[in-house]
């Protein structure tokens, strides 16, 4: 008998399980078909996911695409054994990111990679994905599932996302008008969103707390509970502002490297924003992160959203109008500031007032 007879070893006993993957696939199926939309109506499980434009509306199109991941959040759902929310984090980093260029997010797709399959696990996980698709308007098309033991400790995981939108030609933003004097509004964020994980980690160290003792900012959740608070999702009120005003000059997404490393990328070389810190309205987990770490509002603007999650420059004549519209689609508008000139070798963000920590 051969060497691999008398072995006779298993790709189950290498650790990765078949099966598993397959029910997964199942208990899965209910929450990708929840996500169907015009363009997207194919089952999962073929070796690629179709999408129609011409079924989507869309004549002259041009694809915007983005990805991204949930970063070390995913470590506080795990060691508070959550999983149900991360899901819509992972959409919305990806489809944010879209709508700031203006356009509408299609379709999606995952990478979920672990070191051991729990089919459950990852249905929970695929469930808020799907949830997030369904907020965003675009089709859960396909996906990945890795198992890879030796790859990650036990109950580890990880998540990527990628997303594909399109607008019509010659819609995209930022246009090329933005002017000084250009009214800044921001959207208010859920809290922390999916940035500065890294750091809030550390800042529980400090704090003692165990991911199922009361919040302290938050009545009524466990501090895991709290802290996994989904990612906000601009899409729909800023897709309906965009379309029935056609006023909006810019938008910028706040994520890692806050106000300073995100609103700068919108904006032309000669103009800056001036943000008025006094009119941001500071979640209370900010304020306990900043406590409870002491760290600088300086650290805090530069690492975390501070609780604004999207920027949108209009001209003031139409800043009224727009904001109405975000207004009655459920966003809390806050006028920020303005556009102004950009002095000699001047940073592109310019802050009056103070953070309200």
């Amino acid at each position: 008998m051969s060497e691999a007879g008398k072995n006779g070893l298993t790709y189950s006993d290498a650790g990765v399980d078949i099966d598993a993957g397959n029910l997964m696939v199942e208990k899965i199926k209910p929450a990708v078909r929840s996500t169907r939309r015009p363009g997207a109506d194919g089952e999962i499980g073929g070796f690629g996911g179709l999408f129609d434009l011409k079924a989507a509306g869309f004549t002259d199109p041009i694809l915007v695409a983005a990805n991204d991941g949930v970063g070390t959040k995913l470590k506080i759902a795990i060691d508070a054994d959550f999983h149900d929310t991360v899901g819509i984090d992972l959409v919305a980093m990806c489809v944010n990111d879209l709508v700031v260029q203006g356009a509408e997010p299609l379709l999606f797709l995952d990478y979920f990679a672990t070191g051991k399959l729990d089919p459950d696990q990852g249905a929970a996980i695929v469930s808020g994905i799907a949830a997030g698709c369904r907020e965003a308007g675009c089709a859960l098309i396909g996906g990945e599932t890795a198992e890879m033991p030796g790859m990650y400790s036990d109950g580890d995981y990880d998540l990527a996302g990628f997303a594909v939108g399109a607008a019509e030609r010659g819609q995209l933003l930022p246009v090329g008008d933005i002017a000084s004097g250009d009214v800044i509004l921001g959207l208010t964020s859920s809290g922390v969103h999916s940035n500065g994980f890294s750091l809030v980690r550390k800042i529980v160290t400090l704090s003692g707390l165990a991911w199922d003792a009361p919040a302290p900012f938050r009545e009524g959740m466990t501090l895991g509970e709290a802290l996994l608070t989904p990612t906000r999702i601009y899409v729909k009120p800023l897709l309906k502002a965009i379309r029935e005003t056609g006023a909006l000059k810019a938008l910028a997404h706040i994520t890692g490297g806050g106000f300073p490393e995100n609103i700068p990328r919108v904006l032309p070389k000669n103009l800056a924003a001036e943000i008025d810190l006094d009119s941001i309205p500071v979640p209370p987990v900010f304020s306990w992160l900043a406590k409870t770490g002491g760290v600088e509002a300086k650290e805090m603007l530069r690492t975390f959203n501070c609780g604004i999650g999207m920027i949108v420059v209009v001209a003031p004549e139409n800043a009224q109008a727009v904001a109405d519209i975000l207004t009655g689609e459920g966003e809390i508008v806050v006028p920020l500031g303005r556009m102004v000139e950009r002095a000699e070798g001047g940073t592109g963000v310019i802050y009056q007032g103070t953070l309200g920590l």
